[in-house]
């Protein structure tokens, strides 16, 4: 079981501070800041959840991070929650902590600087069952939630649908652990539960899979079906309710799982790293076009970074922020965890990001820039000067 981290924050050998390695965490990039939550590391020959009373925080554009402590209704320490934002708040769903999986839902407002969790009671429908490994969609206000692994008791398990698989191996007296497909729907606005009905063929039963919104269709992608892991895409029409599978064409990436899949435009996501269906981290990544249907492998400078169990992040002018995650099979090695953040550029740059990241790449050992910098018009200038910070060698993140 693991336990909770108690230790302060840790520092950089240069004294700066610096988010402590994880995996199974929660992120999310709201504006300029990542926000990171949760998820557990390895000390010593233990494996410890981070506190949960704590969160990160990384400035995009000046390459600084600050830790706040949380209050209120602080939810437990765990690994595998499902996190979104929405309305500048991060929600967080279900998860395991040292009980087993969980079923709870809590939100936090990320813009007033309180930091100040608020375990959510609903009014109407019942929660989904406990999981983790799970994934959602935010669409209209609401969140959607799909799949996971998790426990139900025997009573209320159907048996003729398949929308929960048991888990053979894990069960005790009237308890059985396994992989659903369900779809819920939770609307803060009405502190409501639902389960729509679904249409066309649904998805397999599934965990630790990626998903991405795209307008009005939530993708998923892989994911640990059973005993093996996948590389199927399915879309869910949020309006209609409606699955159906995509079916690519050439080239495909193997089967995974604790990968991520990232909307970077309105008709393409971006999939990266996982666990392989032979156990081997995975650090490849690729482009689905969802009107096409067909993947693309794109060439990026981390190659020898294989990531599992880590988040991916959409940022500004399309770019991808992937943070933590394992490096190796975290159910066999100990001490993998990583708390490096890769920015990912799947989309050509405009011409105003160009002009900023030049500048701030080459003033410090440019004169002639450094004597014209107060030419600069205010708003170019005042991105620039956060830049430079951000290019500072010992600080910046890694393209």
């Amino acid at each position: 079981m693991i336990a909770p981290a108690m230790a302060s924050a840790s520092e950089s050998p240069s004294s700066e501070l610096v988010a402590r390695e994880r995996s199974g965490h929660t992120a999310v990039v709201e504006g300029n800041l990542l926000y990171v939550w949760g998820g557990y590391m390895s000390i010593a020959d233990d494996e410890v959840f981070l506190p949960s009373d704590e969160i990160w925080v990384y400035d995009l554009e000046r390459s600084v991070w600050e830790v706040f402590h949380m209050s209120g209704e602080v939810p437990p320490s765990m690994s595998g929650t499902c996190g979104c934002l929405l309305n500048g708040h991060l929600y967080i769903f279900g998860g395991c902590d040292n009980n087993g999986q969980t079923n709870q839902i809590y939100c936090v407002d990320l813009t007033d600087g309180k930091y100040t969790w608020k375990k959510i009671n609903y009014d109407i429908g019942s929660a989904p069952s406990h999981r983790d490994k799970l994934s959602c969609w935010v669409y209209k206000g609401k969140i959607i939630y799909f799949g996971g692994y998790g426990h139900k008791l025997l009573s209320n398990v159907d048996r003729t649908n398949r929308s929960f698989i048991i888990d053979k191996a894990s069960w005790v007296e009237e308890v059985f652990w396994g992989w659903n497909n369900e779809v819920h729907m939770f609307d803060p606005m009405q502190a409501s539960w639902s389960q729509p009905q679904t249409h066309g063929r649904t998805p397999d039963p599934r965990a630790a899979h990626a998903s991405a919104t795209i307008g009005k269709r939530g993708y998923i992608c892989g994911g640990r079906v059973m005993e093996t892991r996948t590389s199927d895409i399915h879309c869910l029409d949020l309006e209609s309710w409606t699955w159906s599978e995509i079916m690519p064409g050439s080239s495909i990436p193997v089967g995974r799982s604790w990968h991520s899949l990232t909307a970077v435009s309105d008709s393409s996501v971006f999939l990266f790293g996982g666990l392989s269906v032979d156990c081997k981290p995975m650090s490849d990544g690729w482009l689905l076009d969802v009107e096409t249907k067909i993947w693309r492998e794109v060439e990026h400078p981390f190659k020898n970074k294989p990531r599992l169990w880590h988040t991916a992040c959409p940022s500004k002018d399309s770019d991808v922020i992937v943070f933590g995650g394992s490096c190796d099979y975290i159910l066999l090695i100990d001490n993998s965890h990583c708390n490096d953040a890769l920015v990912f550029q799947t989309q050509p740059y405009p011409l105003f990001r160009i002009c900023e990241d030049y500048i701030a790449k080459n003033v410090r050992n440019n004169e002639t820039l450094r004597n014209q910098l107060s030419l600069l018009p205010p708003k170019l200038l005042t991105a620039v000067q956060r830049r430079m910070s951000y290019y500072r060698p010992s600080k910046r993140l890694k393209y």
